[in-house]
């Protein structure tokens, strides 16, 4: 009978967690009608919206037709990669891609602007220093794509001064300086004859790949550790946007939907106590809910609220169960896919990551479940967030013959496969049948790196 009751106990939690994430289609029209209005909000004026909205200044993307050699340095993280593209036209397009990556010292992540933007450029002195001078440059000079993954506030395509470091990052006298600037000058002081043609976020750079490939692409969206979205927007719909009009009449809009909000969105217990003990409480709230830095410790924390509340994964030790961030979204995917008949692949992650053992199959089941419920809540949200970004710009609405390309980047969405599949077909749920027709979902790799490549050749000053 112990037993019995101690199922029935889980089993209310799972009813609880599987009610609190529900996501019918009624509810992501909310979340889509929300999303929408706080773009709108966002592009009136700074500071409107949960949002930011940022104009990104890329007001031209990759056609297809660029020509030549461009540079790209994609710095996010403890490490930062050089990159060299060689680009052939339409025919050829991509014609060479050599990369160099380089570990940033510890020591650097927190000295001075100088240091570090000096260290980088010694990096791109050598990378350029082993390459013949070819033909490709006779007396021009070498242009690059900068994709600067912190927050920046962006005064044009290439300048933008640094709102705060993210990360492992703590060098307090680049806070509130041009980035670029501080790139440039390193270069210089170590002979670089090279021109920052562009800085940008690795959304910007998917959306720019994806539509080099492919020019019906108008979305780019990261679906990885993290998540945000860049999309192509009307200039003349900014109204905070200010100056000349660009002569393409378009501006890429990087959304910064991760800090979206909403009273529509499907909260529960578990998200509020991760969001209370995280670095940024109340901030970057459907990132929390949807980005694959989260899942796994979403159902780290039911799985706790399981095992101190029944025995059914018998007499565990709670250490493990209590470390934070000890399940990954990698883990979860692995026993969400797991076709064993006994569920092994799920008994062996418990084993392994939470000293959980000797659990029934029924148990095992009940794991597979809570991965699934908390996953297909994540796929569902950021499809009705990327339908609240169609709907904004007029695509894959009635009367809308175009074809809407949506170009994805991240682990998530390369390697979880039924976070993709869930995605998909929410996506034909929410646009139905005939207008989903007309849009497609393309994996796009590398944009930190090819893309930036690409904005720097659609903005370099020797392709006109």
């Amino acid at each position: 009978m112990v037993a019995a009751a101690e199922a029935e106990m889980a089993g209310r939690v799972v009813a609880e967690l599987r009610e609190a994430c529900a996501t019918p289609a009624a509810r992501l029209e909310e979340v889509t009608a929300a999303m929408e209005e706080e773009m709108r909000a966002g592009l009136r004026e700074e500071g409107a919206s949960k949002i930011k909205m940022i104009i990104s200044y890329v007001d031209n993307l990759p056609t297809g037709n660029e020509q030549g050699i461009f540079y790209a340095l994609d710095l996010g993280g403890t490490n930062f990669r050089v990159l060299r593209v060689q680009l052939g036209g339409k025919e050829k397009r991509v014609v060479k891609r050599e990369s160099k990556e380089v570990s940033i010292p510890p020591h650097l992540m927190s000295g001075s602007a100088s240091e570090l933007f000096s260290f980088i450029a010694s990096a791109l002195a050598k990378f350029v220093a082993n390459e013949d001078r070819s033909d490709m440059f006779d007396d021009k000079q070498r242009e690059l794509g900068f994709t600067f993954s912190f927050p920046v506030r962006q005064t044009s395509i290439a300048s933008g001064t640094l709102i705060k470091w993210t990360k492992a990052f703590s060098i307090d006298d680049a806070v509130g300086e041009d980035v670029v600037a501080e790139l440039q000058t390193a270069m210089q002081k170590k002979a670089v004859d090279m021109r920052v043609a562009a800085l940008i976020n690795d959304t910007v750079g998917t959306l720019a790949a994806g539509r080099y490939y492919d020019e019906d692409v108008v979305v780019g969206v990261i679906l990885g550790t993290g998540s945000n979205a860049a999309y192509v927007e009307e200039a003349s719909a900014i109204p905070k946007f200010e100056g000349e009009l660009p002569k393409s009449g378009n501006m890429v809009i990087n959304t910064e939907w991760g800090n979206f909000y909403s009273s529509c969105l499907p909260i529960t217990e578990y998200d509020e106590a991760l969001d209370d003990e995280s670095l940024n409480p109340g901030e970057q709230i459907f990132e929390k809910l949807i980005s694959g830095m989260y899942l796994g410790e979403i159902v780290r924390r039911v799985l706790l609220k399981i095992a101190l509340q029944s025995t059914l994964f018998g007499n565990v030790n709670h250490t493990k169960l209590k470390t934070r961030f000890l399940l990954r979204t990698p883990d979860i995917s692995a026993m969400h896919h797991d076709e064993t008949p006994d569920l092994s692949v799920v008994a062996e992650k418990l084993a392994d990551n939470l000293k959980i053992r000797d659990t029934s199959l029924e148990t095992r089941k009940m794991v597979v479940e809570i991965c699934d419920i908390v996953t297909r809540r994540s796929a569902r949200l950021a499809a009705a967030g990327i339908v609240g970004i169609l709907r904004k710009i007029g695509r894959a609405i009635p009367g809308d013959e175009r074809r809407s390309v949506i170009a994805i980047d991240g682990g998530l969405f390369e390697h979880y496969a039924a976070f993709r599949q869930c995605l998909e077909s929410t996506l034909v749920e929410l646009l139905g049948e005939e207008a989903s027709r007309s849009v497609a979902v393309k994996l796009t790799k590398d944009g930190s790196g090819l893309g930036a490549a690409l904005i720097a050749a659609a903005h370099s000053h020797h392709q006109h």
